[in-house]
């Protein structure tokens, strides 16, 4: 994506998120003067952090005694709960030399867990203050640390590169000389030279499907840049295989609440959806009703209504699971479900003996 492009996704993760979004470029493309728009146009203090010219002093503090407690300084850097809302801008990270600054920063760049607060050492981050990130690739053409993949599964990977368009409306606000803006309409390619591809290779896991669920719920992004943004979480073969499941299944499975607390409204899809779908619709209701066993009245109807939909080896499937859960196990064993049940939990019986 370019610069302006890239300014419309970090300033849509740092006001609708806490996470980290790490801005990846080659020299000169704009990743930092695009940060310090994105904190100009949404009114964030800017507190730039140059960790190449940083010790692990410069980000904990200085350890001091009070009484027979060791207690480290706030570094002046900090920003506190008296401050207007901030953005922490931890610029070229990779380029921290000392392998026990970068360990010290790892921290700080991790979204806080549900509940807590971002932190380094002893210090901890008001919710109002964000955190960015930039890098350059590491391509063999800059003096960088290997980040390892437990740091860079903790942040939104954003491609940055050269644009002329976007670089010309920049220059042009910007009142560039003329000639040099006339020169470069007519020879694009001297803008920039082109840098190896940006590819950090990022892969799939628990954390980072939690970081694009997040970010689906929370934030807006153009169409156009969604491929982008999720390859930059969980890779592109995953990206891009979620990308077409959701474009092939707008008739998307059911989830657990529609089955539940909208019967009557989807009982028509729940007969009609392939198997495929059907078994995801399962899934999503065994671990809602883990977490959420308790049911109501009209609750407990809907699941008897839905599981009787089903066809049989899906029913015998899901009556087994949910027997397995005492709080529902006790609602599909009253008599007036039998019709519907029992020749699941028959069945179940034949095979356990």
């Amino acid at each position: 994506m370019n610069v302006e492009q890239m300014k419309q996704v970090v300033r849509e993760i740092l006001t609708h998120t806490d996470l980290t979004p790490c801005v990846v470029g080659h020299r000169g493309v704009g990743k930092t003067a695009g940060i310090i728009q994105v904190c100009r146009e949404a009114a964030l203090r800017y507190v730039p952090l140059r960790l190449g010219q940083m010790e692990v002093g410069d980000l904990v503090g200085i350890p001091y005694r009070e009484g027979d407690i060791m207690r480290w300084s706030r570094p002046s850097w900090w920003p506190t709960e008296k401050d207007g809302p901030s953005v922490v801008h931890c610029d070229e990270l990779n380029r921290a030399q000392q392998e026990d600054t970068l360990q010290a920063i790892f921290q700080f760049v991790e979204p806080p867990a549900e509940g807590q607060r971002r932190a380094l050492h002893t210090h901890q981050l008001d919710p109002r203050h964000k955190v960015v990130v930039t890098i350059n690739p590491p391509d063999g053409t800059y003096q960088v640390a290997t980040l390892d993949r437990a740091l860079l599964d903790r942040m939104v990977m954003i491609y940055v590169e050269t644009d002329y368009r976007c670089w010309a409306r920049y220059a042009e606000k910007k009142n560039f000389d003329g000639e040099v803006r006339q020169f470069l309409a007519a020879h694009n390619q001297m803008l920039a030279r082109p840098g190896s591809a940006l590819d950090m290779q990022m892969e799939p896991s628990e954390r980072a499907w939690e970081m694009v669920s997040t970010l689906r719920r929370h934030c807006r992004f153009p169409q156009d840049l969604e491929m982008e943004i999720y390859a930059g979480i969980v890779g592109n073969e995953a990206a891009t295989l979620f990308l077409q499941w959701c474009l092939e299944n707008r008739a998307r499975p059911l989830t657990a609440e529609e089955v539940l607390d909208a019967w009557e409204e989807v009982a028509p899809r729940a007969r009609g959806q392939r198997d495929d779908l059907q078994a995801a619709t399962l899934n999503l209701l065994i671990t809602h009703l883990q977490n959420h066993p308790r049911l109501s009245a009209i609750q407990e109807q809907s699941l008897v209504n839905y599981i009787d939909v089903l066809p049989r080896d899906l029913r015998f499937g899901l009556v087994k699971s949910l027997l397995k859960i005492p709080a529902v196990a006790a609602v599909l064993s009253k008599d007036q479900h039998d019709a519907v049940i029992f020749d699941a939990i028959e069945q179940i019986s034949r095979e356990a003996s």
